[in-house]
């Protein structure tokens, strides 16, 4: 499996986890697929643009997906820094914390994991919180905060 991490300079806050923190919170979450995923770290205009572009909705949200078609590549995950810094404060989390969270998150959509019913997302933030746990972090659910 490979992780390729990208930071736009624009998305560069001081406290921003490293490239191979990021890939090893993509890696627990992938397990076994032998596939490649694509992040990228953006900041709040192109996080805006990709939202309005893909999901009609014209603000920046913390975490984008996108499923690829392509064999051997599972797909690309956009975080938007501003967004995921002014949600680690308003979530008295640290910065870090929230993104292995929204990294997890990201390659759960990926990998066809979802929370648009009560049931899935129960599913899908079982996984997010067992995969966090690895790394010694709280469940982002509050379930064992």
């Amino acid at each position: 499996m490979t992780v390729v991490v990208q930071i736009d300079n624009a998305a560069r806050p001081e406290d921003l986890p490293t490239a191979g923190e990021i890939s090893g919170w993509a890696e627990a979450a992938l397990k076994n697929e032998d596939r490649t995923v694509c992040l990228r770290v953006v900041g709040e205009a192109e996080g805006a643009e990709l939202n309005a572009r893909f999901r009609d909705r014209e603000h920046a949200t913390n975490v984008l997906a996108f499923p690829a078609d392509e064999p051997g590549l599972l797909g690309d995950i956009a975080i938007c820094a501003p967004v995921a810094t002014r949600e680690a404060l308003e979530q008295d989390k640290t910065l870090t914390d929230h993104y292995a969270h929204l990294v997890v998150h990201g390659v759960l959509h990926l990998l066809g994991m979802d929370h648009d019913t009560p049931a899935s997302a129960e599913v899908m933030e079982a996984k997010e919180a067992q995969v966090l746990r690895c790394f010694g972090i709280s469940d982002p659910y509050g379930v064992d905060a």
